[in-house]
């Protein structure tokens, strides 16, 4: 489903990504792991069209999408949440996932100023989607609370359902669990397994060990903005330069 082939970044001279390679396949999820500063949500930022790579490819079902838009690579069907639960925080629960769910719409403004049937039938459809992301994840009780009103739980899974709501084919998600309690990171680990078997292939970043292992079919590792390993979690347990990458070198440790 996306391919990268010597993914390198420089920003006025600093290498902050050097040949990286690795594929994710339909279906997957594919783990991205790594010390502060590997390197990872550059990645994450290239694939996402924030900005392009200096050199190397990102093939997206078959299609180069190393110097598209945003947007473009959005409606491709790559869709992302971030380290910090990004939201429309002064809209309402429903209205964040339906601005998701818009991003599918056919309408266009003059179409909805008029109140054209047809476009009146979408939006009801838009808001009855929405709903049905927001079930997904217990939250329709809440649909017209303020966003930033929730708990930082609720609010990653709110960030989750509007990903979802532009229909992803590949998602990806930067430090999911960040900021959650052990019981939350459970059930958040549940809802991304969920998440696969609707087919939607996920490429996560994550700092919490037990969750990337346990979650993840195969792992990559950056370091200094490098590919240090790719595996099966239990490969990358028991790889020496993951170790030394995390840990140090027995000489560099301070007993």
């Amino acid at each position: 489903m996306l391919s990268l082939s010597s993914v390198s970044k420089k920003f006025s001279g600093l290498k902050a990504l050097s040949e990286v390679s690795f594929n994710v396949e339909s279906g997957a999820i594919k783990g991205l792991i790594g010390p502060n500063g590997a390197g990872k949500t550059t990645l994450f930022n290239i694939i996402t069209g924030v900005f392009p790579p200096s050199e190397g490819t990102v093939i997206f079902l078959g299609e180069d999408v190393g110097r598209e838009r945003p947007d473009r690579i959005a409606r491709l069907g790559i869709s992302r949440t971030f380290q910090q639960a990004f939201l429309f925080k002064s809209l309402t629960v429903w209205e964040n996932v339906m601005l998701g769910r818009h991003y599918r719409s056919k309408a266009e403004f003059f179409s909805c100023g008029l109140r054209f049937p047809w476009a009146r039938r979408e939006e009801k459809m838009i808001r009855e989607q929405s709903l049905e992301y927001l079930d997904m994840f217990g939250l329709v009780d809440k649909k017209d609370r303020i966003a930033h009103e929730l708990p930082m739980g609720e609010q990653r899974y709110l960030e989750l359902a509007r990903a979802l709501a532009t229909e992803p084919k590949l998602l990806i998600l930067d430090e999911p669990t960040s900021g959650l309690n052990d019981n939350e990171r459970a059930g958040f680990q549940d809802s991304v397994c969920r998440i696969r078997d609707m087919g939607i292939a996920l490429l996560v970043i994550e700092h919490h060990m037990k969750f990337i292992m346990e979650v993840c079919d195969d792992i990559v590792v950056l370091n200094f903005g490098v590919k240090i390993a790719e595996g099966t979690p239990k490969e990358i347990q028991n790889s020496q330069k993951v170790i030394e990458a995390y840990l140090g070198t027995e000489e560099e440790i301070d007993y």
